[in-house]
């Protein structure tokens, strides 16, 4: 399906995604795209939850692509109106993105810059094409199992304690600046947790851990490249787990993860499969979980691909 035949666009805005810059721009993004002869329904986010909200009212509504501006907490957001009530695919309109979060790491996946008009070319330029989908299983904070949906990255370990600080302190420094004040905070607070991951139903590691990153796409953090070969149509998790460094190690490390140079190196090990099951190995060790830089819990979890189950434009 042509974008050029794709006439009937909702256009789900996270106003405060950038320290309000999605807001601000909102307006431009939907004159251009109206300027290519397309029907725009702008949907604007006021609270957790709406974007999901936005992308069921799409699907009821039978428009033709959802395109979302905001950062990754708002695409996650929109992925969830793609599973349902069991836990299980539920097919939807293609996605598209116009990047303009705090964050901004799926973007990167998709080679995309922050610039308004450039996102908006590509895409015009792009057919859809299967994505991935990561379908988690968790403890929730208030203790009940939760099932969420994720395109980019889930970890657990460091860079859960990462995102509950980040998400709790203020946004303006930008992404990178905010994703890094917050690892460094969170790195003189956390103790490697010893856990047991499995992977495709068997033990792959029994150890203590920084973080362990099961990933569709290639960075989180706020522009850490932790996988730099995870490919999100390939129909696997790269798995990739920093195991039992001290906090120096852990630092020395940092500019490594960044280039996406630090495979191979001591204590990093990493595999691929597509059903991920961890656990902790203390009883109440309370090992928090990253997802697309939001918190939806805590260990145990079970994670698994759901191959092509969305459509994106890039």
């Amino acid at each position: 399906m042509r974008f050029s035949a794709c006439l009937k666009v909702a256009l789900i805005v996270n106003p405060t995604a950038g320290s309000g810059s999605a807001g601000r721009a909102a307006p431009t993004v939907q004159r251009a795209l109206e300027r290519r002869g397309l029907a725009v329904t702008l949907g604007a986010t006021k609270q957790p939850g709406d974007a999901t909200r936005l992308a069921h009212e799409a699907r009821r509504a039978a428009l033709d692509c959802i395109i979302v501006m905001g950062g990754d907490g708002t695409l996650n957001e929109v992925c969830q109106a793609y599973l349902d009530e069991r836990g299980q695919p539920l097919a939807g309109p293609p996605l598209g993105l116009v990047p303009a979060g705090t964050g901004g790491d799926f973007r990167k996946t998709l080679e995309l810059g922050t610039d308004l008009e450039a996102s908006i070319e590509h895409l015009v330029a792009h057919e859809p094409r299967p994505f991935d989908l990561g379908i988690l299983q968790a403890v929730a904070e208030d203790g009940r199992p939760v099932t969420r949906a994720f395109v980019n990255i889930t970890s657990f370990g460091l860079g859960g304690l990462t995102d509950r600080i980040v998400n709790a302190g203020p946004k303006w420094l930008g992404g990178k600046s905010a994703f890094l004040l917050g690892t460094v905070r969170a790195l003189l607070a956390y103790r490697n947790a010893a856990v047991r991951v499995k992977v495709d139903g068997n033990t792959w590691l029994e150890s203590p851990v920084v973080n362990v990153a099961l990933a569709n796409g290639r960075y989180f953090g706020g522009g850490m490249q932790i996988a730099p070969d995870a490919d999100p149509t390939d129909g696997l998790f790269d798995v990739v787990a920093l195991g039992d460094l001290t906090r120096l190690q852990t630092v020395s490390l940092t500019q490594r993860v960044y280039a996406g140079t630090h495979l191979g190196q001591p204590a990093i090990t990493t595999t691929r499969g597509a059903l991920v099951e961890a656990e902790a190995l203390a009883p109440g060790t309370e090992v928090l979980i990253d997802m697309d830089g939001e918190t939806p819990g805590r260990l145990p979890l079970t994670a698994r691909v759901a191959p092509g189950a969305l459509l994106f434009r890039s």
